[in-house]
C-alpha cells in the first residue's frame, strides 16, 4: 500500500527535486504542508522534517470526480518527503489499493494506475 524511497539528498534538496519532477509530469502542486515545522511551532519537541505534498492532474482528478463524486475524500494525492532517523525518504499511499476500497468501478481503476505510474515515477525521480 505504500511506496517508499530512501534517498541521499538532504530534506531539503529532495523537497526542491520532487517539486520539480511533479510539474515535469504536468501535476501541479496545490499546497505543502510542512508538519515539522508546524509542530515545533506549537512547542512539541519534533526533531523529524516532514512535508507533505499535495499533488494534482486536473484532467485525471476530473476523470475521478466523474465516476464518484464521493472520491473528492481521496484528493488530491499526497507526496511526502520525511525524516526517519536523520536518512531522507520520500514516499505516497499508492492510489490504486487506497482507491479500490473505495470503490469497484474498472474506470476507476484505470485512471487510478494511470496516476499511480506517474507518481512513482515522481518519488523515484525525486530520490
Amino acid at each position: 500500500m505504500y511506496y517508499i524511497v530512501p534517498s541521499s539528498k538532504s530534506f531539503d534538496q529532495a523537497s526542491t527535486d520532487l517539486e520539480a519532477a511533479v510539474l515535469r509530469h504536468s501535476f501541479g502542486v496545490l499546497h505543502v504542508h510542512n508538519l515539522g515545522a508546524t509542530l515545533r511551532s506549537k512547542g512539541l519537541a519534533f526533531e523529524e522534517e516532514c512535508k507533505v505534498f499535495e499533488v494534482c492532474s486536473p484532467a485525471q482528478a476530473a476523470k475521478v470526480l466523474s465516476i464518484d463524486m464521493r472520491l473528492n475524500m481521496a484528493l488530491p494525492c499526497r507526496i511526502s518527503v520525511f525524516t526517519e532517523k536523520g536518512q531522507t525518504q520520500i514516499g505516497m499511499i499508492k492510489p490504486v489499493p487506497m482507491l479500490s476500497m473505495l470503490s469497484q468501478d474498472a474506470a476507476l481503476v484505470q485512471v487510478a494506475k494511470e496516476v499511480e505510474e506517474k507518481t512513482m515515477q515522481m518519488v523515484d525521480e525525486a530520490a
